[in-house]
């Protein structure tokens, strides 16, 4: 049947063909012709016509009229199997769980412990433990994690980015997966381990870490690195490579140890004045002097200031930094070894770039707020460097001028910066009640990353001898100086959300529960993944819900205050020694009479060069401020702390003056107060002195 289907076709076209080259040989014939033409079909051989024809043949029936050259192929049965293709991943392992990805800085830190980039070729049939071996191949420490470990990417941009879950597949990660998800060919997928933190210690240049790495020789000390740590070893190697020549070298060494000696002799005697005291003295001792001049506290015999006296001899003389490094891990005095350690810090830094702080008195409070966040943002900061504190719209200079810097910082951090942060008129990264202050669960400030910034803030003022925060939870504390959740002391007023602590309370009795009660419980419970209250876990309920309350939210906010807490070199101490206190309560921050009265060195006979004021006007005067002092609120007594030095701490040795003045006056820098004597009533003394210590809310304490 197909053949003669194929054989009818055939004829039909060519009697076509005739047709068309009899028509365009003869011209249209007329419709008799064509009447009779389709009647009878006479039998006739088709003869080659024009091109026009041919063409229109082979549009008409391509099957029939296109010239085949060469052999039909065979396809075969089915698809030839595609091999699948390799392609380029970069990973990244990370110490542990992070939010953000590495910093430069970082990144080099994590490429000398071993971790770091790595570039891997995989391909889309690799299974989850193929990658698993892969990656432990790229990163022998990887072997060693026991908790598992998840991969992480970035959002788009550049610098450290927030990390993005990226979820296994019910079978783990895969070859396709990664294929799938990968963002483009420059991006990094983020090896974070689970529960495990690797050891970011520097490796040595020979570990099996670095064997897939370039390597090059230091021309210093003849030690092979790998090509990505070779430039910071450069700045940092110090050794010599040997000479061959060892007599040669020899004789070298003691000419330039002579040459030394002479020009120490040389410069011991001479002569030169010290520019803050200007006392004569040899020049070989000068510099030491003038690290110190100026610096010790006035001793008088109402004061004993010879302990303090004698430890800052002690730490600023010590010139070889090995002999007291353990010194304030073995102190018995958890005080004095806070102060070795920052001295110390402090020493270690003194030769490195000056940190400049700037605020503008002339711009908004807003504004000033503003400038505060912006400074203890900044990246690569090494904290521990002196601070130089400039008011702009004052003229005032010198250390008074740095402790209301830090003075203004805790205070911010205490009580809120008048910043619209989240819709708010004020943001408080702090909140609840005095002695129970936790973290705000506000999720703009964590993204923000403001409370990193406000550990550098309590690290920064720590190490310059300023203000604590106080007041924070004691349960709180526990778990961010590395206490465990589960020892911690929880209080109910430790929860900042009333609507919360309300809830919460409601399992604390051991009534029955009322459908509304019992609605509320299980709602919140749902919310944070936990069973629903019964009789048998009420208790146990109410501690969990009351851990995740006040701890539970707060993990993210731990983490970035243990951050800046470590930036500013705190952290060590604050691990070492537990007895150090750097939250204190609020009764331990208060600031009483008693306190303050010991500290002040008040006028006598032989202070007094002229007889403006008799002795008897003195006493007046003195007797007047000891009444005040005796009857201030705390509130006051710390504005006066404030405008006498600085900030709300005091300070060995606080001297009061008696001037001719209009108003009193203060010398943050030498913690003097100079009080006018034409004070005849204690009520006026009283109001001017309020007057005056008011405006230390808008300058540094100088009048």
């Amino acid at each position: 049947m197909d053949q003669e289907g194929d054989n009818d076709v055939l004829r039909s076209a060519r009697h076509l063909l005739s047709l068309l080259t009899r028509q365009e040989r003869d011209g249209p014939s007329t419709s008799q012709d064509m009447n009779r033409s389709s009647q009878v079909v006479r039998p006739r051989v088709a003869t080659p016509g024009p091109s026009s024809v041919q063409s229109e043949m082979t549009r008409s029936f391509p099957g029939l009229f296109t010239n085949r050259r060469g052999k039909r192929r065979f396809t075969g049965t089915g698809p030839l199997p595609i091999k699948p293709k390799p392609f380029q991943v970069t990973f990244h392992l990370l110490p542990g769980q992070c939010e953000r990805s590495p910093s430069s800085p970082d990144q080099l830190l994590h490429t000398q412990a071993g971790l770091g980039r790595r570039t891997a070729m995989l391909d889309e049939n690799m299974t989850h433990q193929e990658l698993c071996d892969k990656l432990i191949e790229l990163y022998p420490k990887l072997g060693g994690v026991m908790g598992g470990w998840l991969l992480y990417k970035a959002s788009g941009g550049w610098g450290s980015r927030k990390l993005v879950l990226m979820a296994p597949a019910d079978c783990g990660y895969t070859g396709r997966l990664i294929k799938a998800t990968k963002i483009g060919e420059n991006s990094v997928l983020y090896i974070a381990p689970l529960q495990d933190e690797l050891d970011t210690a520097p490796l040595p240049p020979s570990s099996e870490a670095f064997r897939d790495m370039p390597k090059a020789i230091c021309k210093k000390c003849n030690e092979s690195y790998p090509l990505q740590l070779l430039t910071n070893h450069i700045k940092s190697c110090t050794d010599v490579v040997v000479v061959e020549d060892e007599n040669e070298s020899q004789d070298e060494y003691q000419q330039e140890a002579e040459c030394e000696n002479k020009d120490n002799e040389v410069k011991n005697n001479e002569q030169a004045c010290c520019p803050i005291c200007q006392e004569v003295m040899p020049f070989g001792i000068l510099e030491v002097h003038a690290s110190e001049c100026g610096e010790s506290p006035v001793n008088d015999d109402s004061n004993n200031t010879a302990e303090f006296s004698f430890m800052n001899n002690e730490v600023n003389n010590t010139a070889d930094f090995s002999i007291m490094d353990n010194d304030w891990k073995t102190h018995l005095d958890p005080k004095t070894a806070a102060l070795l350690y920052r001295k110390q810090i402090l020493q270690l830094h003194e030769t490195g770039k000056p940190l400049f702080m700037s605020m503008d008195l002339r711009s908004s409070v807003e504004e000033q707020d503003r400038q505060l966040i912006n400074f203890y943002k900044q990246r690569n900061v090494e904290w521990a460097c002196p601070v130089k504190c400039q008011l702009q719209g004052d003229a005032a200079v010198g250390d008074g001028v740095s402790r209301h810097f830090f003075s203004t910082v805790l205070e911010k951090l205490k009580y809120g910066f008048r910043l619209n942060f989240g819709n708010t008129g004020v943001t408080c990264l702090f909140e609840g009640e005095a002695d129970h202050l936790v973290p705000s669960s506000s999720q703009f400030l964590i993204e923000s990353d403001l409370f990193q910034v406000a550990g550098r803030m309590l690290g920064h003022s720590f190490l310059h001898g300023g203000p604590c925060l106080a007041g924070l939870s004691r349960a709180f504390v526990h778990v961010l100086l590395g206490g465990s959740e589960d020892t911690a002391t929880l209080q109910l007023e430790d929860c900042p959300d009333i609507d919360l602590r309300e809830t919460i309370n409601l399992l604390s009795g051991q009534s029955p529960l009322t459908e509304d009660a019992y609605t509320k419980i299980l709602e919140l419970c749902l919310s944070w993944d936990l069973p629903g209250p019964t009789d048998e876990n009420r208790r146990w309920l109410y501690e969990r819900l009351l851990s995740h309350a006040v701890i539970g939210r707060r993990t993210r906010q731990i983490k970035q205050i243990k951050r800046g807490l470590k930036d500013t070199f705190v952290w060590n101490l604050l691990t070492e020694r537990k007895d150090v206190v750097f939250f204190p309560n609020e009764s331990e921050d208060l600031v009483t009479s008693e306190m303050l009265l010991s500290h002040i060195s008040w006028p006598t006979e032989s202070d007094s060069e002229d007889d403006e004021y008799s002795t008897d006007e003195k006493d007046r005067i003195t007797g007047y401020l000891k009444k005040f002092i005796e009857t201030a609120s705390a509130k006051d007594l710390k504005n006066l702390m404030k405008f006498w030095v600085g900030w709300e701490r005091m300070e060995e040795n606080m001297v009061v003056e008696i001037v001719k003045s209009d108003l009193p006056k203060s010398s943050t820098c030498f913690c003097v107060l100079r009080i006018p004597g034409h004070y005849s009533d204690y009520q006026s003394f009283v109001s001017d002195l309020m007057m005056c210590i008011g405006t230390c809310q808008y300058g540094f304490g100088h009048v």
